[in-house]
């Protein structure tokens, strides 16, 4: 209801808008997406599997349905895509071995070498921060000279020291091998997962469109949601696919230009953090950075590999994996960013490998439910 204001400046009306509220409606909305989230958070070794395991399946159904049209049977088909996956996967991890050791040795030693660098530039006489320090001690005194105020001297301050466990490396060893062998586990969960989902083909589609009811309307609407779902997901994989190969070779050309040891294994590491948005990239900077460091005992080496790290990656989020990102589920910048933090403090570095695909299925979804529209407006460009 719209009435008009009273104490208006003559010649001018102002309106007042009567936006009627359902506070109960508005209160059961947001207990439900607290239970919601508390949910998704309780039950994220559940979740994250699953979503794995779907994805993977979207990954590698183009593949068994190119050996469908050659006539092969869809379980062997599957069988064999799985086969070939978990070989390929299997026999990178073993040639690169060698490399990712040394990586893994390499880190450590490198941080500590950057440590000592700095404190020995921090306890430098002629250093640039001791004479900062210098000069600004002598602008106090100065201060105090004129205004007759004595500087204020810094109290002495006790320190309590408190003596922790000693190492223990049968303790490390136990953690790692507890963490490798949930690691492992949770990998062959979600190959099996794979495998099951593909193997299956179209029984979850048809067993949905039965859920639905018989209304042909209904009916239309779930199958346009699960086309929509199924290409979106695959071109978004492919696309993830394709520029981590990419962002792969050309760190890998970059690090054998400017002599890195462990120029592969680097590039597979840069590769495989870069699904991680925005972290992925950053650690793959300071991680080869810290090591052209320790191996050139140069500060304007390791920031040229780090600087060259940082620029592929940005070339790459930037001008190819943005573009077809907004090319295949054409969303919002802002809303996809402030959904990957919401996916990052809800699962940590799962949610942030996770938060695009499921940002597109809740988006091509709301797109088809017109309670949703709201949502599908906010995410959409």
């Amino acid at each position: 209801m719209i009435a008009p204001a009273s104490g208006t400046v003559e010649g001018a009306h102002a309106f007042v808008v009567h936006v009627p509220v359902d506070a109960r409606g508005l209160a059961l909305s947001i207990l439900a997406a607290v239970a919601v989230v508390f949910a998704l958070d309780w039950m994220q070794t559940f979740f994250v599997p699953l979503l794995l395991g779907i994805f993977l399946t979207y990954t590698l159904n183009p593949f068994v349905i190119l050996l469908e049209r050659i006539k092969v049977p869809r379980l062997l088909g599957t069988s064999m895509v799985i086969v070939v996956f978990v070989c390929a996967f299997a026999l990178g991890v073993y040639a690169l071995r060698g490399q990712m050791q040394t990586i893994f040795l390499q880190l450590p030693q490198a941080a500590s070498k950057l440590s000592a660098s700095l404190v020995n530039i921090r306890d430098d006489p002629g250093g640039s921060l001791q004479k900062v320090q210098t000069a600004v001690g002598e602008m106090e005194q100065a201060g105090s000279q004129i205004t007759g105020v004595p500087p204020v001297h810094k109290q002495r301050v006790t320190h309590i020291v408190i003596d922790k466990p000693g190492f223990k490396l049968g303790d490390v060893m136990w953690a790692g091998s507890v963490s490798a062998l949930g690691f492992i586990s949770q990998a062959t969960m979600v190959v099996f997962l794979a495998f099951f989902l593909l193997a299956s083909g179209d029984t979850f589609k048809r067993k949905l469109l039965r859920l639905t009811g018989p209304s042909l309307s209904r009916k239309k609407i779930t199958i346009n949601i699960l086309s929509d779902i199924n290409n979106s997901i695959q071109k978004y994989m492919f696309m993830l696919l394709v520029t981590n190969v990419l962002l792969g070779l050309l760190s890998w050309i970059a690090f054998r230009w400017t002599g890195l040891d462990n120029a592969g294994g680097w590039a597979v590491t840069a590769g495989l953090l870069h699904t991680i948005p925005y972290i992925g990239p950053m650690f793959t900077a300071v991680a080869t950075g810290m090591v052209a460091y320790l191996q050139f005992d140069s500060w304007s080496m390791g920031l040229l590999v780090a600087g060259t790290s940082l620029a592929i990656a940005t070339f790459i989020g930037t001008f190819v994996t943005t573009w077809v990102t907004g090319r295949i589920a054409k969303m919002n910048a802002a809303a996809v960013f402030i959904s990957l933090l919401f996916w990052a403090w809800l699962w940590g570095i799962w949610g942030m490998l996770l938060g695009i695909p499921i940002i597109v299925i809740i988006k091509v979804i709301s797109q088809h439910v017109e309670q949703l529209q709201p949502v599908a407006e906010v995410l959409g460009e």
